[in-house]
């Protein structure tokens, strides 16, 4: 693949449908073509870091088409190693949008969920990115 992509370039979308037998997996549903993606449910596995790296790696590639990309994290329940792999996506956005990339992210958290919502607010001091932070209905 070349380090050069554009506007013209689409990546294949990627959609997980949730597992919530032994490992517990989110849903995910990344759009190519319109830069929305989302992660939703619970994420709480005993290898998040290979669930997460192909997520990564698309996040990366996406942001190199030069376009605008929402993401929209609605996890009600997400593991310490979870949370490490979404710091990581964070990142990739914050530096996305460091180099003028225009980048969204919305995170949904229960209402009665102090733990979800404080951890939004230590990835915002962490990372330096704004999150939209929106109550889960």
């Amino acid at each position: 693949m070349s380090d050069r992509l554009d506007t013209n370039y689409t990546p294949r979308d990627i959609v997980i449908k949730g597992n919530k037998r032994i490992d517990i997996t989110p849903n995910v549903n990344f759009n190519g073509e319109t830069g929305v993606c989302s992660i939703s449910g619970e994420s709480h596995h005993q290898n998040e870091r290979e669930f997460y790296l192909p997520l990564i790696k698309w996040v990366r590639e996406y942001t190199r088409t030069k376009r605008p990309i929402e993401f929209n994290f609605k996890l009600t329940y997400f593991s310490t190693s979870s949370s490490k792999q979404i710091m990581t996506i964070l990142e990739v956005l914050k530096n996305y949008e460091d180099n003028d990339g225009k980048v969204t992210v919305n995170w949904y958290y229960p209402e009665d969920d102090e733990e979800i919502l404080e951890e939004a607010e230590d990835y915002m001091q962490a990372i330096g990115i704004q999150l939209n932070l929106i109550v889960l209905k």
